[in-house]
């Protein structure tokens, strides 16, 4: 993961003729169909076989090349408050104002507040809160970051609550493109988190290099994001029999692995882990 990161801060970002930050040539995605694990629960050594691993970027490590490293952001929420642990993804940390706690929490993630990005100030100010963030993968040498909860927009869908979030998928992509902006700047590549209704003209207009996609297989969503990405996807699932699908039908192609939801360690009665 290390390889080239020193090489590609040095290069400084490039500017587009609007003057914005725009990716580097030596920007590269994870490598297509390598071998692919999902830490952000928790640091442990790549098993044999593992070369692309994704890792929590306030407590985890990128690991020692030559492994590629993707950094785990939530970007579109934040993290619930824990004791004992201060880091400024976590609710009380993020600007108030910025924090849509009239809403609740996420009702599938306790402790997970709503980023309000529905103006483009918020948007601009949301991404500079996220940027020390996104500095931290740099400094610690990751090559790439996944940004979560893109689809954030949809938490409330199907509750009294879903016409009082005040954004939608226009200003989640402009604030994507902030943030991917950030990224290509500091040399990283970056990966469109989940949210398979991303088109094509969508994602270069964001600047997405490759896409994570959690149940893909489950849902029947891979070729989604084939369409877009082609190869250059990683998909995890949490159940065995979609696990079993997406070998079956993509995983000659893409990374593929199974997890436990909770992305436990290994020593964990939980843990899970295996690959196509």
């Amino acid at each position: 993961m290390l390889v080239g990161a020193v090489a590609l801060l040095a290069l400084g970002p490039l500017a587009s003729a609007q003057g914005r930050p725009v990716a580097s040539a030596a920007v590269a995605p994870p490598p297509v169909n390598a071998g692919f694990d999902y830490q952000i629960g928790g640091d442990y050594p790549l098993a044999p076989g593992v070369s692309v691993v994704s890792r929590d970027w306030f407590s985890g490590e990128a690991a020692a090349e030559p492994a590629y490293s993707i950094c785990y952001v939530n970007a579109f929420q934040t993290q619930a408050d824990e004791r004992g642990v201060d880091r400024p993804d976590e609710r009380s940390n993020w600007p108030r104002r910025l924090v849509l706690s009239e809403l609740g929490d996420d009702p599938n993630w306790g402790g997970e507040y709503l980023i309000d990005i529905g103006t483009a100030a918020k948007r601009r100010r949301a991404a500079r809160w996220v940027g020390r963030m996104i500095d931290g993968c740099a400094r610690k040498g990751y090559r790439a970051v996944e940004y979560d909860n893109l689809d954030s927009w949809t938490r409330f869908d199907g509750t009294p609550l879903a016409n009082r979030v005040p954004f939608g998928k226009r200003q989640a992509l402009a604030y994507a493109r902030l943030l991917a902006e950030r990224a290509h700047a500091a040399g990283m590549a970056v990966g469109q988190k989940n949210t398979a209704g991303v088109t094509s003209r969508q994602s270069r207009e964001v600047g997405f290099d490759f896409a994570i996609a959690e149940e893909c297989a489950r849902y029947d969503e891979c070729g989604r994001y084939r369409r877009v990405h082609g190869d250059h996807l990683i998909a995890i699932e949490y159940r065995r029999r979609d696990f079993r699908r997406a070998c079956r039908t993509v995983g000659d192609e893409v990374s593929v692995v199974l997890r436990d939801r909770g992305v436990s360690t290994p020593g964990s009665r939980r843990h899970v882990y295996d690959a196509c």
